[in-house]
C-alpha cells in the first residue's frame, strides 16, 4: 500500500480534497470541547436578601452590603456564599446573636454573561464542584468515546460509524440546550464527550489512512490548525450569542452540513482491505490515482491490495508491562500523556479565571496555539523528538510556576506567563503523540496509544477541579500544572529518540529500543529500506501473472519483508492529540 501511494502520491490532489472535507468536523469538536469556558461562565454573585424580588439586579448600596454580609478575610472581599441572619430593609445594626446563614437564593452579576448554565443550576458555593463535576463527566465520555466508536469502526468500517456519532453528536447537542434538570443536563454532557470524540477520532483516522507514511507527521499537525479555528468559533459566537442555551444550538447545528458526507467520503480503503472487500478498495484506489492525475495500472492496484491483506500478529495491552525497560517506556509516557492533557484543558478552561477580558483571553489562548504548531512542523524532523519535548515541557512549567510571584498590579504579566504555557503545552502534546507513536512497538502500537489516551482523559478529567482551588488562591492551580509539566519534562528525557531510527515492530524490538542494543540509528539504514521499497515496487510487474489468476484471499503476498521495509521511520496513524 505505502509503495502504491508512493506512486500515485502521497498527498496529493485526492488526498488534500478528502483532508480538507475530513478535518472541517474538528472546528465543530473544538468548539465544543472548550465551549464549556462559555456555557458555564462563572459570575460574581451575592445572596439574595430577604426584601428583595426576583427581578433584582446585582449592584447594591455600598451601607447595606456592608451590613447585610459578612467579610471573608481569606479571599479579601465580601461573602458571596452567606448573609447575617438579622439583616432586613430597614434595620443595618447587628445585634449579638446574629450569626451567618447560607445563602436560600442568588443574584448573579449579569453585566457581563446574561445567563449561564451556573447561574440557571446555582453552581455555585457549595454546589461549586458541581461546576468543574459537569466538565469531568463530559471527559470521562471522551474516555468511553475513545475506546466505543474506535471499537465499533474497527467492525463495521469508518464512514458509518462517522455519521453515527455525527448524527448522535447532534440530538444530544441540540436536546442538552433544553434540559432545565442539572443532573439530566450533565449525563447528556458525558453523551456529547463520547460522540464527539466519535465524529473527531474517526475521521482523523479515516483522514490518516489516506496519505504515505512520509506526510502522516506533517498531515497529523496540519490537522490541529482546524482545532484552533473552532478556538476562534467558539469566542465569536459566544460574543455574539449572550443565551447559553441557544450558544449550544448554535455551536451544534452547522455539524448537520456534514450528513451529506455520506455520499461524499469513501470507506478507508485500508479497512476495506482487511475485512476482504478487496473489488471496493481496488475501485477507490483507481479513483485516486485518476483525480491525483497519476498513471498506474491494473496490476499495480491488484499488488496493493494483496500486500495490504497481509496481516501481522498482533500484541495486547499486558505485553506493554511484560518487559522492564518497555514498562519503563510505557508508564513515563502514560504520565507525560496524562500532564499534558490535565495542563491543557486546565489553562484552556481557565482563561476565565484569570482576570481582564474573557473573550480576549480565550481568544490568546486559541492564538497561541498557531506558532505552536508552526514550530513544531519546523522542528521534529530537524532536531528530533525527545529534547524538543523536554524543553517545551520545562519552559512552560517554569513560566507556569513563575505566575506566584505576579502581583494584582501586572496582570497583563500573569496573562502572558499563562498563555505562554499554553504555547509551551500545545507543542509538547503534539510531539508526545508523534513521539509515542513511533516508541510502541508494531504489535502493540494502538494498544499503546489508546492505552495512552485513556490516561490522558483522565487527566482532563481532573483538571477542572484543580482550576477550582483558584478560589482559595488564584495562581494555585498554575502552580500545580506548572510543577507536573516541569516534572514530566525532566522525566522525558528518560525516553529513546526516534528520529532517524529504525522503528520496533516486535515486543522484542520494542524492549531494546532506546537500550544500548537498539535498533539502527543512521541514515544509511533508512536509505536501505527506501531502496528496498521501491525495488519492491518495481517487482509489480513480474507478480502481475499470479495476481490475477490466484483469487487474493487464497495466497500469501509475496516477499514477506515487504511489509516490514515499509514500516521503517513510518510515522503511524495518530489518534486525536487533544482528545
Amino acid at each position: 500500500m505505502e509503495a502504491f501511494l508512493e506512486k500515485i502520491g502521497e498527498f496529493g490532489r485526492y488526498q488534500k480534497t478528502m483532508f480538507l472535507l475530513l478535518s472541517l468536523p474538528t472546528i465543530i469538536v473544538s468548539m465544543q470541547k472548550l465551549a464549556w469556558v462559555f456555557l458555564g461562565a462563572r459570575v460574581d454573585h451575592r445572596c439574595r436578601l430577604p426584601w428583595e424580588y426576583e427581578n433584582t439586579t446585582y449592584p447594591l448600596n455600598e451601607t447595606v452590603r456592608n451590613a447585610s454580609y459578612p467579610w471573608d478575610d481569606k479571599l479579601n472581599k465580601v461573602d458571596q456564599c452567606h448573609v447575617w441572619s438579622d439583616a432586613t430593609e430597614d434595620s443595618f445594626g447587628r445585634h449579638n446573636d446574629s450569626v451567618q446563614l447560607p445563602c436560600d437564593d442568588y443574584v448573579y452579576d449579569r453585566s457581563r454573561y446574561e445567563t449561564s448554565a451556573v447561574m440557571d443550576f446555582d453552581l455555585v458555593c457549595d454546589r461549586a464542584y458541581m461546576r468543574a463535576a459537569v466538565q469531568s463527566v463530559y471527559m470521562f465520555g471522551m474516555l468511553i468515546g475513545s475506546y466505543l466508536f474506535g471499537d465499533l469502526s474497527d467492525r463495521f468500517g469508518r464512514k458509518p460509524i462517522f455519521l453515527s456519532a455525527l448524527v448522535l453528536m447532534v440530538f444530544v447537542g441540540v436536546g442538552q440546550a433544553a434540559i432545565p434538570n442539572y443532573y439530566v443536563f450533565t449525563a447528556l454532557r458525558l453523551v456529547l464527550g463520547a460522540s464527539l470524540q466519535g465524529v473527531f477520532l474517526v475521521a482523523y483516522v479515516m483522514a490518516m489512512e489516506l496519505v504515505g507514511k512520509k506526510k502522516r507527521v506533517l498531515v497529523g499537525v496540519l490537522s490541529q490548525f482546524f482545532y484552533t479555528l473552532g478556538y476562534f468559533m467558539a469566542a465569536f459566537l459566544a460574543f455574539e450569542i449572550k443565551s447559553w442555551r441557544w450558544l449550544q444550538i448554535a455551536m451544534t447545528l452547522p455539524a448537520v452540513l456534514f450528513i451529506p458526507y455520506y455520499w461524499v467520503i469513501p470507506e478507508s480503503t485500508r479497512w476495506l482491505i482487511t475485512k476482504g472487500r478487496s473489488a471496493e478498495a481496488q475501485v477507490i484506489l483507481e479513483k485516486a490515482a485518476k483525480v491525483n492525475k497519476k498513471k498506474v495500472t491494473e496490476e499495480m492496484v491488484l499488488q496493493a491490495v494483496a500486500k495490504g491483506n497481509k496481516d501481522g500478529g498482533k500484541g495486547n495491552f499486558f505485553d506493554l508491562f511484560r518487559f522492564p525497560n518497555l514498562r519503563r517506556k510505557t508508564l513515563n509516557l502514560h504520565f507525560n500523556w496524562f500532564v499534558n492533557s490535565g495542563v491543557y484543558y486546565g489553562l484552556s478552561l481557565n482563561t476565565g479565571n484569570l482576570g481582564g477580558n474573557d473573550y480576549l483571553n480565550f481568544i490568546i489562548s486559541g492564538a497561541v496555539e498557531l506558532p505552536a504548531h508552526a514550530i513544531t512542523i519546523l522542528i521534529l524532523d530537524r532536531v528530533g523528538r525527545r529534547l524538543p519535548l523536554c524543553a517545551f515541557l520545562v519552559l512552560g512549567g517554569i513560566a507556569l510556576l513563575s505566575t506566584m510571584f505576579v502581583t494584582k498590579e501586572l496582570q497583563w504579566l500573569l496573562v502572558f506567563l499563562a498563555m505562554f504555557g499554553k504555547l509551551c503545552i500545545t507543542a509538547s502534546y503534539a510531539i508526545i503523540y508523534v513521539l509515542s507513536a513511533e516508541i510502541f512497538p508494531t504489535v502493540v502500537r494502538n494498544v499503546g496509544v489508546g492505552s495512552s489516551s485513556m490516561v490522558a482523559r483522565i487527566g482532563g478529567a481532573i483538571a477542572p477541579f484543580i482550576n477550582l482551588l483558584g478560589d482559595a488562591w488564584k495562581p494555585l492551580p498554575l502552580l500545580i500544572f506548572g510543577s507536573l509539566a516541569f516534572a514530566a519534562g525532566l522525566l522525558s528525557l528518560l525516553l529513546p529518540e526516534t528520529l532517524g531510527r529504525r522503528l520496533p515492530e516486535t515486543i522484542e524490538d520494542g524492549e531494546s529500543f532506546g537500550s544500548n542494543s537498539s535498533l539502527p540509528t543512521s541514515r544509511s539504514t533508512r536509505e536501505q529500506d527506501d531502496a528496498a521499497v521501491m525495488a519492491e515496487a518495481e517487482q509489480t510487474q513480474a507478480l502481475t501473472e499470479e495476481a490475477v489468476k490466484t483469487p487474493l484471499d487464497e495466497k500469501p503476498p509475496p516477499h514477506e519483508n515487504f511489509e516490514s521495509q515499509d514500516k521503517t521511520n513510518e510515522s503511524p496513524m495518530l489518534e486525536d492529540n487533544r482528545t
